[in-house]
């Protein structure tokens, strides 16, 4: 296959890679380049600056500011933001429900919140995931019942991220008891603040504060924010599940990630079986690059390839591959190193443990590996 960009599409990197570190603040790239927390401020902040060049929704519909890429422009734009240290947009906002809203909404919809959603004057949450549905979603019993021109809403939520921040909800939720599972679903939109919402923590094994449960105790919801038909909100998240695993295969974060480990292990790079993972790793990261522009160029309709759960599948196995690698070279620094020293070394060992833990997530969010494989068992294989 041809690997070489074409003039105009070097050139069109070129321009992002000139855009992303020069329009969007040091400081906000230097925080995902450490591998440090960002705030709401400054992930607000930076799509907002995205936003105003274009470049925060390229894949959405031209008229609600979307872009007229080609499928490699919209992955050399994915890549290039890696690799600045730039934050990718909300994914909640510009790869969920925006791209849900402008598919299945109506004009209402669309005008009242496809601008602020591009611009992230509204964070949205994900109120998908339950206790006892999380990969087998369509268990979900969060219920809408309807009275009047409203729908009263009761049941829970969980693992939902960064829902501290949240304004609006988009929420699965049962409207037809009586039928299929998976064909008495709908979609709703619900404010955050209206009465009976209450949005609980939960802490993570890496201390820290991603994930809450969100519970609805007699919510009532306007019936206009029905997305899409009355029960047909299963469709609606099947479209949504393969948008979120279009680009979850983390090439430029991850050979970053990779970078730094080699720029902070020191004299451990003499160790011929630390050279030999690494080379390994690098390999496979390669390997996984060229699949992604594999898909891409079969991607010419715009819809998700079925082969973006191979990248789902073998990003994430390396994104935890080079965070358990980090772990093991920084050792018992990764969880003695001083919080007075400074230095990059130091810095950086003591966010091995917190970010091999933390990724452990990885192969579950977006639909669990084994998900994955029964889905290229099915769709590529034949099986």
């Amino acid at each position: 296959m041809q690997l070489e960009l074409s003039p105009a599409d070097a050139e069109f990197r070129d321009r992002l890679r000139e855009l992303f570190t020069t329009k969007v603040p040091q400081e906000i790239r230097d925080t995902v380049l450490e591998g440090r927390h960002l705030t709401r401020d400054q992930i607000v902040e930076s799509q907002r600056i995205l936003n105003a060049e274009g470049l925060a929704v390229p894949h959405w519909p031209v008229e609600w500011g979307g872009q007229d890429w080609t499928e490699l422009q919209r992955h050399l734009w994915h890549e290039e933001i890696q690799r600045a240290g730039v934050p990718v947009p909300l994914a909640f906002n510009a790869s969920m429900i925006g791209p849900v809203i402008a598919h299945f909404g109506t004009q209402e919809q669309k005008e009242r919140f496809l601008p602020p959603t591009a611009n992230l004057d509204i964070w949205w949450s994900q109120g998908f995931s339950e206790p006892d549905a999380g990969s087998d979603l369509a268990s979900l019993r969060t219920s809408a019942v309807r009275d009047g021109d409203d729908w009263v809403v009761n049941g829970q939520k969980t693992w939902t991220t960064l829902g501290q921040h949240g304004d609006w909800i988009f929420t699965l939720v049962r409207t037809d008891p009586e039928v299929k599972k998976q064909a008495g679903i709908s979609m709703l939109l619900i404010d955050m603040t209206t009465p009976g919402v209450e949005v609980r923590p939960i802490e993570l094994i890496d201390g820290g504060h991603e994930v809450n449960e969100v519970w609805f105790s007699d919510v009532r919801v306007p019936g206009d924010l029905l997305v899409g038909e009355l029960n047909g909100g299963w469709t609606i998240a099947k479209f949504l599940l393969g948008n979120e695993r279009v680009g979850v295969a983390p090439v430029g974060a991850t050979k970053r990630a990779l970078a730094a480990l080699k720029a902070n292990a020191g004299d451990l790079l003499d160790d011929p079986l630390v050279r030999a993972r690494i080379a390994e790793l690098e390999t496979d990261l390669l390997a996984l690059e060229l699949t992604a522009l594999r898909v891409v160029a079969h991607s010419t309709d715009g819809a998700p390839h079925p082969a973006s759960s191979v990248l789902k599948l073998r990003g994430t196995e390396l994104q935890q591959a080079v965070s358990e690698l980090a772990l093991d070279l920084a050792g018992p620094a990764s969880l003695a190193a001083r919080a007075d020293d400074d230095s990059p070394q130091a810095g950086w060992a003591r966010r091995a443990a917190p970010t091999y833990l933390n990724l452990r997530k990885a192969s579950i969010y977006g639909g669990s590996n084994e998900i994955q494989r029964q889905i290229i068992s099915r769709t590529i294989l034949g099986l």
